[in-house]
């Protein structure tokens, strides 16, 4: 029997059940349970189907939520799934990975008192259930056309866009550098978090609807983008950001002070089967070694939570700000409490000390002053206070930065903005470069996967618009 909405009043809000603390300490595999059906059922149907879904407002992808909540707790889940992956091409991705916290669930305008509707938990399982009972399928366009679209990389904006546009009939051919699909989705997020075989999944099922691989590409190097270019109709570039943000000062060249997505790159190859020297030999591998992590973003989190499974003696995270400032999700923070990470709030580093491997971080305590230009408050040292922690591998999480993509192309055209990011027609996503646009995190600068997959349909959709505007006026000079 269908639950009736508004059940807010009498259920409490109940998410997934986790593993417990030593099970999850042990492994890599994701640390919640699957909801079952009668509590995801139950948990859709304390929805308030409000007149103005705060909820649906503040997602990137402007998701039906309410509606989607509705038909689970009718239990009619292939409608919620169809609703669900209407507006989002991985709602199983972003169910487990989106800081739901900071989106949908933390804008429900349930009263805090009632807690909010667990909206990630339920959306993972509409899709979770939607695979184990075959009615995910792979894109059939209902005619074939001749254009062909060149999109590099391999990512959440790439894949997303390269879907919506194999949905349109084009030849869709998708150039990655890495081996495997999935950009950041792969090699960037733990397991723990996202298990790999659910990223493969998508990417089998987006090869099944025609969609082309080229992995191992090198665009830029062994084949040209000019060449590329000439290859294809459009060209779409979705090759997110890579470069770390470095914190230099004294001792950050010496070994065992390493950038982020190199340590967590290395950890999932090593999980994945790869074989990883840099693993083996022990120079990316945690285990015995007391750990610093420094930055207080969900990359940080990753990298903290990492160390854990892997056998650390100790791991610290310093972050500069307070817990209420910090960047990353409150959920990621209190799931890396559980798993016994030390969180040494309003401190930064100063310095890395050791001859020449590190064996400490001499840092400063901050306080939070005058809120600046952008709002936030200023972080001040406090004189005199000083500390330092015990440290044989230290990790800077501080976020990225884009890559020099307009010489690494050879492509003047390609301009940027003064922060590095490629410059695009905010109507269009075109660059300076006819028939090439740009869209995710290389124009946007890091930001989360939901909105690199709004970015990648929004710019396949004006690529489609390119095309057909071009084969009009190809019809009408013949």
């Amino acid at each position: 029997m269908a639950e009736r909405m508004l059940q807010f009043v009498r259920l409490p809000q109940q998410t997934p059940d986790k593993r417990a603390v030593p099970e999850r300490r042990a492994d890599f595999d994701e640390i919640y349970e699957d909801f079952d059906t009668p509590r995801a059922t139950a948990q859709a149907s304390r929805c308030s189907q409000c007149g103005v879904p705060f909820c649906q407002v503040h997602c990137p992808l402007s998701n039906n939520i309410p509606d989607w909540l509705k038909l689970t707790a009718e239990g009619r889940l292939e409608e919620a799934y169809e609703v669900s992956s209407a507006t989002n091409n991985m709602p199983e991705i972003c169910g487990r990975i989106c800081p739901q916290d900071r989106l949908c669930e933390g804008n429900c305008v349930i009263e805090k008192g009632f807690e909010s509707v667990t909206i990630g938990a339920v959306e993972r399982y509409i899709t979770d259930t939607a695979f184990e009972k075959g009615w995910v399928k792979p894109v059939k366009p209902r005619q074939e056309r001749a254009e062909s679209v060149a999109i590099i990389g391999a990512g959440p904006a790439g894949l997303a866009a390269a879907e919506m546009l194999r949905r349109q009939g084009y030849q869709v051919h998708v150039y990655d550098r890495y081996d495997r699909v999935g950009g950041l989705l792969i090699y960037g997020i733990p397991g723990f978090k996202l298990e790999k075989e659910i990223v493969i999944r998508r990417w089998k099922l987006l090869e099944e609807g025609g969609v082309v691989f080229h992995l191992g590409a090198d665009i830029g190097g062994a084949v040209s983008f000019a060449e590329l270019r000439a290859g294809h109709d459009a060209v779409l570039i979705a090759t997110g950001v890579y470069k770390p943000r470095d914190i230099g000062g004294i001792g950050a060249n010496l070994e065992g002070v390493v950038p982020a997505l190199d340590y967590l790159t290395v950890s999932n190859r090593q999980n994945l089967g790869d074989a990883v020297p840099l693993f083996d030999s022990g120079a990316l591998n945690a285990q015995g070694k007391h750990v610093v992590v420094i930055g207080g973003g969900d990359t940080a989190m990753d990298c903290v939570r990492t160390a854990v499974r892997q056998g650390a003696a100790s791991v610290k995270c310093l972050y500069r700000r307070d817990k209420a400032n910090m960047p990353g999700s409150m959920r990621e923070v209190k799931n890396a409490e559980e798993e016994g990470v030390e969180f040494v709030w309003l401190a930064a580093p100063e310095a890395f000390l050791g001859d020449t491997h590190v064996t400490a971080v001499r840092a400063a305590r901050m306080h939070l002053g005058l809120p600046d230009a952008s709002g936030r408050q200023s972080v001040e040292p406090i004189a005199g206070g000083h500390f330092t922690l015990q440290a044989d591998l230290v990790i800077k999480a501080l976020g990225f930065d884009p890559e020099d993509l307009p010489q690494a192309f050879g492509e003047a055209d390609l301009t940027v903005t003064r922060w590095g990011t490629l410059k695009v027609d905010n109507r269009t996503f075109m660059t300076g470069l006819p028939g090439v646009f740009a869209a995710g995190d290389i124009v946007r600068g890091a930001s989360l996967v939901v909105w690199a997959i709004k970015d990648g349909r929004d710019a396949a959709s004006q690529i489609h618009a390119f095309l057909q505007q071009n084969a009009t006026v190809s019809v009408a000079a013949e």
